[in-house]
């Protein structure tokens, strides 16, 4: 064979296989039949899924949390008619999903109550089904109400923790925590901590960011918080974060350096607490401010006809603590503000410096304590929630 003719043989060989494989890519059925149209087939003939209808609580339930949805799904179907009916005949608020194949209440339950759910669903070939659910929701043993700070609409600083505070001992704090939750914006990964069966608090792992915003939700309205104590009302706020204004009190030096923003802002001439009268080390959170207000030394057991007590007027007042401590316009110990200690436990500053402290500051801003030679600051000392380490923090204190 000759050279031209042995490779148009070779071509024509690659050829038949070239066109084989496209034949062989293509059919996969005897006939030439598409898979695709195989599949459809299989498809065509699947059973179609029998109507029915699922209602939560079920018929007969009884102790129903009222905070739980009452909810209808459908399978095979779409529901046509749903609706919740209390035994007066009022009828309880409730959404359709989209496709038609569940429906939820959109309004709670009360406490003691019969309700009854009736829904109807209707399936492509157009049969219907009906089903029904009698129950009742709990009688709770107690209702415990809740406060909390800070409340809707404040401005705060970057130290705020967020506290919750119940009227009756919780026994479910696992399900407290559940209802509660703190949304910083932007995020921030925080922790609840219990200081008491009634008092738990919500704090990130670092400051909050300034100029940001905290959202708290408290959805404790017929949630089962152990031992038959239900919530009784749920309390919502959104919170704004002000200004980053972080001072340190330096007790050696006298001096406190004020930081807003990240920026030194001022510098005060100070006097902390005297000997015997130290001010405890630590960080404190503004609590509160006032103006023409009376320090009195019987708040904290030491009466004022005593050789240590006082009754005082002062101008400018910022609370750190449950114990007395403040900062505060100090007048009288302006020559030994930046020398020397002398106050009771306090931060002593001039009017004028207290007043320009206190225009800046919102409850929340952090005032830290230091080389004072005084106590540790106690965590559960009004909001000084920074005094625990974030590890310690995270144990969830109290639980």
């Amino acid at each position: 064979m000759t050279r031209g003719r042995w490779a148009r043989a070779v071509l024509a060989c690659v050829g038949v296989v070239a066109v084989a494989a496209c034949t062989a890519e293509g059919s996969a059925t005897p006939g030439g039949t598409p898979p695709e149209a195989v599949a459809a087939g299989a498809r065509s003939t699947a059973p179609p899924v029998p109507l029915a209808l699922a209602l939560a609580p079920a018929d007969q339930a009884a102790g129903v949390a009222p905070g739980a949805p009452v909810t209808v799904t459908a399978a095979g179907g779409k529901i046509t008619e749903a609706a919740v009916t209390g035994a007066d005949g009022k009828v309880v608020a409730g959404a359709l999903s989209a496709d038609g194949t569940s429906w939820t209440t959109t309004e709670a339950l009360g406490y003691g109550k019969t309700y009854t759910a009736t829904a109807t669903a209707a399936d492509p070939a157009g049969r219907t089904a009906t089903s029904t659910s009698t129950f009742t929701t709990v009688k709770p043993a107690r209702q415990t109400a809740l406060s909390m700070n800070p409340l809707d609409g404040q401005v705060v600083g970057v130290g705020q923790p967020f506290a919750f505070y119940f009227d009756a001992a919780v026994a479910d704090k696992a399900a407290a925590e559940k209802a509660i939750t703190v949304t910083p914006t932007p995020a921030a990964e925080g922790a609840f901590y219990w200081f008491s069966d009634k008092e738990v608090h919500w704090r990130p792992k670092e400051y909050l960011k300034a100029h940001s915003t905290v959202t708290i939700n408290a959805a404790i309205y017929g949630k089962d918080l152990g031992n038959g104590v239900y919530g009784r009302a749920d309390r919502t706020a959104t919170v704004t974060v002000g200004d980053s204004v972080i001072a340190v009190a330096d007790g050696t030096t006298h001096q406190m350096t004020v930081t807003v923003n990240g920026t030194p802002a001022r510098t005060i001439p100070i006097s902390l607490g005297k000997k015997a009268h130290e001010t405890p080390v630590g960080t404190y959170t503004v609590m509160s401010e006032h103006t023409d207000y009376t320090m009195d030394s019987s708040t904290y057991g030491v009466p004022t006809d005593s050789a240590a007590g006082y009754r005082t007027e002062v101008e400018v007042a910022s609370r750190m603590s449950n114990s007395g401590i403040f900062f505060h316009s100090a007048p009288w110990s302006v020559r030994d503000q930046g020398v020397r200690n002398v106050s009771h436990g306090c931060i002593n500053m001039s009017t004028e410096n207290a007043a320009w402290l206190q225009s800046i500051s919102n409850k929340g801003d952090v005032i830290v304590v230091q080389n004072s030679g005084g106590p540790v600051l106690e965590a559960w000392d009004g909001q000084s929630d920074w005094q625990i380490p974030w590890e310690t923090w995270k144990a969830g204190g109290k639980r």
